[in-house]
């Protein structure tokens, strides 16, 4: 299957039904108890700086241990998985002190796992197919915020350095293979729109083109990001990329992430896409909330009429993932609604001017 097919295929299933992503990585990776020899592998024996609490480097030191979190993942009925990318840009990677070839290779090869996984169990479902989601993170530095509290125009990074960064990792992951970008997690919109011209100059310089699944993060009950924008305001200001989807992801727990979910429904024309975290971290920093709960809360919104792709985030499992599958299975999507020509603006907060 070319990938042209495959993305028509993924086109074609999420008219027919509520897709599944995968859940967490870090939660599973911690559960390795990896060593800090074992995260550096033979290719980083001797390097400069500490390796271990790197996960993206596994897929470089430790494939067989990503590709089997590949397999959990699909066998508990996931129709998509995220390459383990979500920290491989250049700026991400400083702090392990990665040279671009490393950071390049990463992403490749995190692509290439992941591709793998997916087409084998594709091969062994064909009725089921399994499709890449090639993961962007956030990165570590913002633009749209100060990186010293005295002065409120500063800035670690600068807008062509993040776009130099994703665009970057973007070329490495379509190259090993994804079928969709999610940059997720977004907690800066504007590192966001850094991602989302990176990817459209690449397919506008022929590269091929690729679904962009887009996923931003309301950091607690205000219903803002952190850069302060409610969720109409997030989609008002990303529309402009026709994403494939649009969603949010980590932070808030099913229960209370359930507004900010209707309200992208209300007034986005695409799919709308949520995988929360399970439930809040507990003191010791841990998730406490149970499977079939998280799965008791996605099953509310599916049934609403909410959504049309879910999943997990921080503290979910490939039991959590089971259970959310098993909940939607059979539900039908959230139908698309038309939106009445109108003007469109944001800043912190939306505008709308309808003709």
């Amino acid at each position: 299957m070319t990938r042209a097919d495959r993305i028509a295929a993924l086109h074609a299933v999420a008219r027919e039904r509520i897709l599944v992503l995968d859940g967490a990585w870090g939660v599973m990776i911690q559960r390795q108890a990896l060593s800090e020899a074992e995260f550096r592998g033979a290719r980083f024996a001797d390097h400069p700086v500490q390796m271990k609490g790197n996960n993206d480097i596994l897929c470089l030191t430790r494939a067989d241990i990503v590709a089997d979190l590949h397999d959990q993942y699909f066998a508990a009925g996931a129709d998509i998985s995220e390459t383990n990318t979500f920290s491989a840009t250049t700026i991400a990677q400083e702090d392990y002190k990665l040279d671009e070839q490393s950071v390049w290779d990463l992403n490749l090869e995190g692509a290439k796992l992941a591709r793998a996984a997916a087409d084998r169990w594709t091969a062994k479902e064909p009725h089921k197919p399994r499709f890449v989601a090639g993961a962007i993170g956030p990165t570590n530095r913002m633009l749209s915020m100060s990186s010293d509290v005295n002065d409120p125009g500063a800035r670690s990074v600068t807008f062509d350095g993040v776009y130099d960064a994703y665009r970057h990792q973007v070329r490495a992951l379509h190259e090993g293979g994804v079928d969709l970008y999610l940059i997720e997690t977004i907690t800066d919109t504007l590192n966001c729109k850094a991602a989302i011209k990176a990817i459209l100059d690449l397919a506008d310089e022929g590269l091929e083109p690729l679904p962009i699944w887009i996923s931003g993060t309301i950091v607690d009950r205000s219903g803002r990001t952190l850069s302060g924008q409610t969720a109409e305001a997030f989609w008002h200001s990303v529309r402009h990329a026709r994403p494939f989807a649009v969603g949010f992801n980590c932070a808030l727990g099913g229960e209370l992430m359930r507004p900010f979910i209707a309200e992208l429904a209300r007034v986005a024309d695409t799919l709308v896409a949520a995988y929360p975290n399970a439930g809040l971290p507990n003191a010791m920093g841990e998730y406490d909330e149970q499977p079939h709960q998280t799965a008791h809360f996605i099953e509310e919104w599916a049934r609403s009429g909410l959504v049309n792709i879910v999943g997990g985030c921080c503290g979910t499992t490939p039991e959590h993932i089971r259970h959310v599958a098993e909940k939607v299975a059979g539900v039908t999507p959230r139908v698309i609604p038309e939106r009445p020509t109108a003007m469109r603006l944001s800043g912190l907060e939306a505008f709308e001017l309808v003709a």
